[in-house]
């Protein structure tokens, strides 16, 4: 028998259950309320509702030093401002008083679906 063909192992296959698919935020942070407001200032261009309200943020992770760290989607890979929605959340949360700095980081993974939008965001296109 051949060694270098060995059964994958049940963590080679995908995330261990239990684990979550996104990392939580930093929701018992100060400064996390205040974050979550200046990303509901931003908003996708085709969808008439804030990227926080549609379920594009995934997670604001905020250490000690308030350096804060947003993982964030798009509805589709494709999306237009792809390369410009970073920025445009950067813009929105960097100059709240005591944010120290900002960085966004894309993911695709998981898919976006519309089950992560909030409820305000599904009565708002009328899905409710």
């Amino acid at each position: 028998m051949n060694s270098e063909h060995q059964a994958p192992q049940e963590n080679d296959i995908g995330p261990v259950e239990g684990e979550p698919l996104i990392r939580p935020s930093s929701t018992d942070h100060p400064l996390y309320e205040d974050i979550v407001d200046a990303c509901r200032t931003v908003f996708d261009p085709e969808i008439p509702v804030n990227i926080y309200d549609l379920g594009l943020i995934y997670t604001i992770d905020i250490n000690a030093e308030n350096d804060v760290n947003v993982t964030m989607t798009l509805t589709a890979p494709g999306c237009p401002v792809a390369g410009e929605m970073p920025g445009w959340v950067v813009d929105a949360v960097e100059p709240l008083p005591g944010v120290k700095s900002v960085n966004v980081d894309m993911t695709f993974d998981p898919q976006w679906g519309m089950d992560m939008m909030s409820d305000e965001a599904r009565l708002e296109l009328g899905f409710m």
